[in-house]
């Protein structure tokens, strides 16, 4: 089950712990402020204060005062900065649409007085946005705008925030190797700029992804980590977090009573922030584990109230998330028909989330940031090529000039001469090394990024293949129902999908190119030393090679485990390998 709450970072540049007398010395300054930039900045700071306790009203009050004023000195800098401010409190609020409209606002000032800070603030607020509805490549696409813009300034706190909010959208998709290789570059940044607030987010969303990954003592660590760090500068809305995926972790390890105790103590902060994405994370959660308790009523009441919740703030993962675990509850209610719409529902918020087409534009965002990046890097190294270049024009002029002295001096044109020779000589094997060095370098690029590429085709397979198991089983639980009658046309046509999906050939044409870019050259080894295989068990060899279990690779097989264990046997007979003598180090070996 996905964590319910990820942690996303905005840019605010102030402490996360409230002290009521700095906002009383604000107001006693607001007293005797002249109507000048500094009232402005004395109101946008009385706005961020009373955002931090989660007073909105006031810190909206106080935030629309400031920017009126600095609209009228003509103050750009100020009035940015109370959009930004503003839109930090409506994305609290999941009012995403004045949130958006605030930090476009924001955006449009700092591109008009070319603040870089400022534009990367923006685009990762803006991400923070679609992430939040659920628009996973619109949120990627900024995300990358915004870190391209933070490294080439060297805004470390801003690059910390990008990558973990870019961690988040791969967690989302359940991509976890990328989601803890971006957490932990952020954890570094943090621990380095001494970011107490980013560093106990980050060490929460690394327990998420233990979590998922099973490794419950690992996700807890982590988890209680952050909440001591929250704890200590008393950010209400991050120990909310923290206790209600600590009640999720409880709830996978069957501990119900401290799960309950967990998702009700995050309950009570979140009303007390008003925050309603926290509050439908909860009121969804404590659902949840009712409907595990089988106590059916409770868990409708908190259900529909966090379905109520997610269509108002209008969250997809929310919706989706809901749907599905409301299909649960009337699983076990016997209420067939409504858990088969309610099932409906949930796969089409989930297909709209992680759809191939969105994950083909989450990679093209990711593939545009790295071209950007190497572009620039190309753009400088033609540069220095100019210089050089220019350099060694000069150097020629130079050259002519000393002909006509040598002309005279005989002996000095000898000895210059062998010495300009040997120095170009030495420029010209540098170079040479230079691009030997290059070529090697994009090789090995070349090669890692194959590497991933398969690695995550390989996983998407699993996945696919993991649900299309959970389907069949679901369709079997439908199977024995009275009402089959109802549903017979409807599981036909998904038994009939299920059986359509299972390895393609045109799966299996995409994996066996990706394969040879890592592997290059090694189905023509394998048919060398083994020329009487099928395609069945070339297959099966290739998967060996990547070093994955029976249930994967089952899964990628559409088998069982016992069915690969068997073929893996035949195999080892038709290819005559004796007791003592291991497939896999076979496999290995070509």
């Amino acid at each position: 089950m996905k964590r319910y709450l990820l942690f996303i970072f905005l840019i605010i540049n102030s402490c996360f712990s409230f002290a009521q007398s700095k906002t009383d010395s604000l107001l006693t300054l607001l007293k005797t402020d002249k109507e000048d930039t500094n009232k402005v900045k004395h109101l946008n700071s009385l706005c961020r204060e009373y955002k931090l306790v989660g007073e909105y009203d006031k810190g909206l009050d106080y935030g629309k005062q400031a920017l009126a004023l600095a609209q009228n000195l003509g103050f750009k800098k100020g009035i940015a900065q109370s959009y930004h401010k503003m839109g930090t409190i409506y994305l609290e609020l999941s009012n995403f649409p004045e949130a958006l409209k605030n930090y476009f606002s924001a955006l449009n000032i700092w591109e008009e007085i070319k603040n870089k800070e400022g534009i990367a603030s923006a685009y990762n607020n803006i991400g923070i946005v679609y992430y939040s509805q659920g628009n996973y490549p619109e949120a990627l696409k900024t995300y990358f705008s915004a870190l391209k813009i933070s490294e080439e300034i060297d805004y470390k706190k801003n690059t910390a925030n990008l990558y973990n909010n870019i961690g988040n959208i791969y967690y989302s998709q359940s991509n976890y190797t990328e989601a803890l290789r971006n957490y932990f570059a952020a954890l570094k940044i943090r621990e380095e700029v001494k970011d107490s607030q980013g560093i106990a987010g980050t060490y929460s969303n690394i327990g998420n992804v233990y979590d998922e990954k099973k490794y419950h003592p690992e996700a807890l660590k982590n988890y209680f980590a952050a909440l001591k760090i929250y704890e200590e500068i008393r950010n209400k809305g991050g120990i909310a977090g923290v206790y209600s995926n600590i009640g999720l972790t409880y709830d996978n390890q069957g501990k119900y009573a401290e799960a309950l105790k967990m998702q009700f103590s995050a309950l009570k902060l979140n009303e007390e922030i008003g925050s309603k994405f926290g509050l439908a994370g909860c009121f969804m959660n404590i659902g949840r584990i009712y409907t595990e308790l089988h106590k059916t009523k409770e868990a409708q009441d908190y259900l529909n109230k966090a379905l109520g919740l997610s269509k108002e703030i209008g969250s997809k993962n929310y919706l989706k998330k809901n749907y599905g675990i409301l299909a649960s509850l009337d699983s076990l209610m016997g209420n067939y028909r409504a858990a088969y719409e309610h099932h409906k529902l949930y796969i089409i918020y989930r297909d709209s989330l992680n759809n191939e087409e969105t994950q083909k534009k989450s990679l093209q965002a990711s593939m545009q940031y790295e071209f950007d990046k190497k572009e620039t890097e190309l753009k400088a190294k033609a540069e220095l090529e100019q210089t050089i270049a220019a350099a060694q024009h000069k150097r020629k002029q130079l050259i002519y000039l000393f002909i006509v002295i040598i002309i005279i001096v005989i002996a000095f044109f000898i000895i210059n001469g062998q010495r300009l020779k040997s120095k170009k000589e030495k420029i010209i094997f540098e170079q040479q090394k230079a691009l030997l060095r290059a070529k090697k370098q994009k090789a090995e690029e070349e090669l890692l990024n194959a590497q991933k590429l398969l690695i995550n085709y390989t996983e998407n397979l699993i996945e696919k293949n993991r649900a299309i198991e959970e389907y069949k089983a679901e369709n079997e639980k439908l199977k024995t129902l009275k009402s089959v009658e109802l549903y017979k046309e409807k599981i036909d046509n998904l038994d009939d999908l299920n059986n359509s999906t299972i390895l393609t050939n045109e799966d299996w044409e995409k994996f066996k190119t990706l394969f040879e870019q890592v592997y290059k050259g090694f189905f023509i080894r394998l048919k060398d030393r083994l020329p009487n295989l099928t395609n069945a068990e070339i297959r099966l060899i290739s998967l060996i090679k990547l070093n994955l279990n029976n249930k994967q690779m089952g899964n990628m097989l559409g088998v069982s485990p016992d069915t690969i264990t068997t073929t893996k046997y035949r195999l080892r007979k038709k290819i005559n390998l004796s007791d003592n003598q291991d497939i896999d180090k076979l496999v290995e070996s070509i």
